[in-house]
Parts: C-alpha cells; sequence; structure tokens
C-alpha cells in the first residue's frame, strides 16, 4: 500500500504543499501561501502547523527548505531571517505533529525530482536568491551553496541572479547574466546536465550555444514538491 506524503516547499516568498502517492500521483489539490515576514523561526514554525493542519489524510512530511540542514537543523536562511542558524526545525516540527518527518535544502529537494540518475547532473534554481544542487549518477552531494560563490568581481551567483538584480536590471540583462553563469558553471563542472528551476525559470529566454544547447533544459518548479518523495526512498 502507498503511503502518502505531504510534500511542502518553504521559499523566501511562498510555501507550497501538496500530498502525493509514492508514484508521484498527487491526491490533493496544491495548495501555496506567502511566506510570512518577518519569517522567524517562531513566525515559520506556525505558519507551517497551521498550513498542515488544513491537509488532508497524510503519513508522512517531507519540507525542501531555503538552507543548508544537516540532521534536521537549518544552518542559517539568508532570505528567510538570521535566526535561522542552527534552528532544530526537524524535531521541533515532529514534536509538535507527532508525525514522521524528513527535511532538506529546497535545491536538493527539487534536483531529487528532476534527475535522471546519469552521469553529472547539476541543478540550479532561480526565485528569491540562487539555488544549486550537484549529483553523479544519481548520488547526491548535499548542501551545494554555488549561490553564495563569487561569480563576477565581489558578486555572489546570488547577488547578480536572485530577485533583487532581476527586478534591479530587468529581465533582458539578467538572461545575459544567466547565460555566463551557464558558462561558467559548464567549465566548473562538466556537467552532463543542468536544470533550471525556481519560480523565475519561467523569465529565460536565453540563446543557449551549440555546445550547450542539448545539455540545459527548463524544469518544472512543482518538483520542489515532488522530489521530497526521494527523502524517504533512503
Amino acid at each position: 500500500m502507498s503511503l502518502l506524503t505531504l510534500a511542502i516547499d518553504v521559499g523566501g516568498s511562498s510555501i507550497k504543499a501538496i500530498i502525493l502517492q509514492d508514484d508521484r500521483t498527487p491526491i490533493s489539490k496544491r495548495s501555496l501561501i506567502y511566506t510570512p515576514h518577518p519569517a522567524t523561526p517562531d513566525i515559520i514554525v506556525a505558519t507551517l502547523i497551521d498550513l498542515i493542519a488544513e491537509q488532508g489524510k497524510y503519513d508522512r512530511i517531507s519540507i525542501g527548505f531555503p538552507s543548508v540542514v544537516e540532521h534536521g537543523v537549518t544552518r542559517g536562511a539568508i532570505n528567510l531571517h538570521p535566526d535561522w542558524d542552527g534552528f532544530p526545525l526537524e524535531e521541533v516540527l515532529r514534536c509538535q505533529l507527532g508525525k514522521p518527518i524528513r527535511i532538506a535544502n529546497d535545491a536538493d529537494v527539487q534536483g531529487c525530482g528532476a534527475i535522471t540518475g546519469k552521469g553529472v547532473e547539476l541543478v540550479i534554481t532561480l526565485g528569491t536568491g540562487f539555488g544549486s544542487s550537484l549529483f553523479l549518477n544519481g548520488k547526491l552531494l548535499p548542501n551545494l551553496e554555488l549561490g553564495q560563490h563569487i561569480f563576477v568581481g565581489r558578486e555572489t551567483y546570488e547577488d547578480l541572479l536572485g530577485q533583487a538584480a532581476l527586478e534591479k536590471i530587468g529581465v533582458d540583462l539578467w538572461n545575459i547574466r544567466l547565460l555566463e553563469a551557464i558558462a561558467s558553471l559548464y567549465k566548473l563542472f562538466n556537467y552532463d546536465q543542468l536544470y533550471i528551476g525556481g519560480g523565475n525559470a519561467r523569465l529565460v529566454t536565453l540563446q543557449l550555444p551549440q555546445n550547450l544547447s542539448d545539455k540545459v533544459a527548463s524544469v518544472s518548479n512543482d518538483l520542489g514538491l515532488i522530489g521530497g518523495l526521494a527523502l524517504w526512498q533512503s
């Protein structure tokens, strides 16, 4: 019998939830609420508890969270609030909900939903920030934080490709920067496939060079929910 997973994707601008069967079939409509700000641990936990209470029957919970996550503990969430550094989110929610729960970095979760499991696969998520995940033959290297690394000058990938940059420079220049990032990341990782997800993936209009045309693809933002099933496969 298929277990029902309540999959939750916490982002800097919104929080989404859906109930899934093991074969990825949804059995509920996708819920979406705006992320409250200030997004302190107390406020986000209360928001998650309220959101979960509105869902139907489920057996377990998976959460993609915009932070490095180590053994259920968040290690900073720069697009939410400084107080997330060292917060035991998994333990807090398990105690309050009494359900099995697993939490991972949100880009890692989306990557789990996107990859084929063959070769070097890199996933970037374009939203409030710049998320990333890296896989070798389906095995995840967890908590890859490319967004916080220098891209140009003293500015990071997130500085130049996050939501704030998009609003400042506009879609056309943002796409030019993204093309430069894609080429730079190819030199760094020699990926077999790059997947672009996140809420701003819909704005990607760049023309890829011939050597990358078959190596880059946009993927559905819903994979940030569907990928949560992979947290229960190990």
